[in-house]
């Protein structure tokens, strides 16, 4: 695995090193051992699937609230995403910034997403899964959001979404979050 450090301290994008042969192509997806050596220790307690039929789908930007933050690594299995993180977090110096970057089935590349970040993704294409590895496990009634297009933090989508859940749309602006 190749690490690679975003705009934002504690994001990280994760590329796949694949031995390939005739067979094909192998690749270790997570080792926590390795993401520890790099300086990102990163131990799942879960994996989520996300199924997403079309394209446009836009789920985010979710958060869990303090002290239930949570960390993820997110892998496209099937498909191809813009996937973002925003930093949340009032002391740090890229407070509000985010980052972006494509997660496909074909290039491999997953996203590490610290805690303290909201998350989010639009689909670029029909029929994309998404697979998240968490380093807690889900407690109900902690998940918060803010809005995929608030204006405090500028994301520059790749589109607007086709299909977006009520609540998902309707997260207040940041400035009015609780």
């Amino acid at each position: 695995m190749r690490f690679a450090a975003t705009e934002i301290d504690g994001v990280v994008i994760v590329d796949l090193d694949l031995m390939s042969d005739a067979r094909g192509a192998f690749a270790r997806l997570h080792c926590p051992q390795e993401f520890a050596a790099a300086g990102h220790p990163f131990v799942p307690q879960q994996t989520s699937l996300s199924r997403n039929a079309r394209a446009g789908t836009l789920r985010g930007m979710h958060y869990e609230a303090a002290p239930h933050e949570e960390a993820k690594l997110v892998r496209v299995v099937r498909g191809r995403i813009f996937d973002v993180a925003v930093d949340l977090r009032p002391d740090s110096p890229t407070y509000r910034r985010w980052t972006g970057t494509e997660l496909s089935a074909d290039n491999g590349r997953a996203l590490l997403i610290g805690k303290g970040m909201a998350h989010g993704f639009i689909t670029l294409e029909d029929d994309t899964d998404v697979l998240y590895q968490i380093d807690r496990i889900f407690e109900p009634g902690h998940g918060r959001g803010v809005r995929w297009n608030d204006p405090a933090f500028g994301i520059a989508w790749p589109g607007s979404p086709l299909v977006i859940s009520e609540r998902d749309a309707g997260y207040a602006d940041h400035d009015a979050a609780p």
